[in-house]
C-alpha cells in the first residue's frame, strides 16, 4: 500500500516540485531528487484536475494533500490512491498552515499531483478524424490558453494544435483554468515556422483555415460556407497583435466576430468561444 508521508519538514528534498522548482526544471524532470530528462514533469492542482489528469492516463510521481481533505472532500482519491491504483506513489500531507508555509499560499484546492509529462503525438495522429480542430498561435498568457481549451472541448472542437511559441497548457495555471480539459481534448504541438509552412500541413492533413483576424474582408463565424467545409481549422492568434501576417495571408479564410459600441475586438479566450460555437456546428 502506498505510504502516507505527513510532513515535518518543509526543507525536505522531495517536495520541490511543489515549492522549489521553476518550471524551466520541472520541464528538464527534476523530481524527487532525481532527473528523467526523457520526459519532464508538471504539477496538477485541485481534486478536478489531478483527477481527471489520472483518469486519462497521465503517470503521477506524487500527491500533496491538505490532510483534512483525506477524510473530506478528496476522500475518495485519497482511497483510490491508498489502494494502490497507481502503485506506491507517496501520499504527503499536513494541516494547511504548515502547506501554506510550504507553497507559500492557501492550499484551498486541496490536493496537488506531480506528474510525468505525456509523450506528444503527432499533428497527424491528433488530427486523424478530427473535422474542427483549434489552433494556438503565440498565445502567451497561461490562464488564456486554459480557457481556450475549456472552450474548445466544451464547444465542438475535436482536437487542439499549438505553435512552439504558445504558453504550456500543461502549466498549472492554464490546466487550473482549463478545469483539466487538457486532458480530455487531444492536442499536441506543432511545427510553425515564419514563413508560414504550418498552413501547408494543415493543408495536407485536409483542413480548410479560418483565421480570426480584423481584416476588412473578414466574414462572420455564422457565414455558412464555414459551415459547410468538411474539415475546419480555427486560427486563434496572440493577445495584443494577433495572427502573424502571413498566417492571415495563407488563411482560406479571414473571419471577424461583429463588434458594438466601436468594441474592435474581444481578448483571445472570449473570441475563440465565440468561434468555437459558431464553427464547431456541424
Amino acid at each position: 500500500m502506498p505510504p502516507i508521508v505527513e510532513i515535518t519538514d518543509l526543507c525536505d528534498p522531495r517536495l520541490d516540485p511543489y515549492a522549489r522548482l521553476t518550471e524551466r526544471q520541472l520541464k528538464q524532470g527534476n523530481a524527487e531528487g532525481r532527473k528523467t530528462p526523457e520526459r519532464g514533469i508538471f504539477i496538477a492542482e485541485s481534486k478536478t484536475v489531478v483527477t481527471l489528469a489520472l483518469d486519462a492516463g497521465t503517470e503521477p510521481l506524487s500527491f500533496l494533500m491538505d490532510e483534512s481533505q483525506l477524510r473530506g472532500a478528496s476522500r475518495d482519491l485519497a482511497e483510490r490512491i491508498l489502494a494502490g491504483e497507481w502503485g506506491d506513489v507517496p501520499l504527503y500531507t499536513a494541516p494547511d498552515p504548515v502547506l501554506e508555509e510550504l507553497t507559500g499560499f492557501s492550499l484551498n484546492r486541496g490536493v496537488l499531483s506531480a506528474m510525468r509529462r505525456p509523450t506528444l503525438k503527432a499533428p497527424e495522429e491528433v488530427c486523424a478524424g478530427a473535422r474542427r480542430i483549434a489552433v494556438l498561435e503565440d498565445i502567451a498568457d497561461a490562464a488564456n490558453v486554459g480557457a481556450v481549451f475549456r472552450s474548445a472541448a466544451a464547444l465542438g472542437m475535436d482536437a487542439v494544435l499549438v505553435t512552439a511559441r504558445c504558453s504550456d497548457p500543461l502549466l498549472r495555471r492554464s490546466a487550473r483554468v482549463s478545469m483539466g480539459t487538457v486532458f480530455q481534448i487531444p492536442w499536441t504541438r506543432i511545427a510553425w515556422p515564419e514563413d508560414g509552412a504550418g498552413m501547408e500541413e494543415l493543408r495536407r492533413m485536409g483542413f480548410e483555415t479560418a483565421a480570426m483576424t480584423l481584416s476588412p474582408d473578414s466574414v462572420p463565424p455564422d457565414d455558412p460556407r464555414l459551415k459547410k467545409a468538411e474539415k475546419l481549422a480555427v486560427l486563434i492568434g496572440t493577445e495584443g497583435t494577433g495572427l502573424r501576417a502571413e498566417t492571415v495571408r495563407r488563411a482560406d479564410w479571414a473571419v471577424k466576430i461583429p463588434m458594438f459600441r466601436g468594441v474592435d475586438s474581444l481578448n483571445a479566450a472570449a473570441a475563440a468561444a465565440v468561434a468555437f460555437w459558431e464553427m464547431g456546428k456541424r
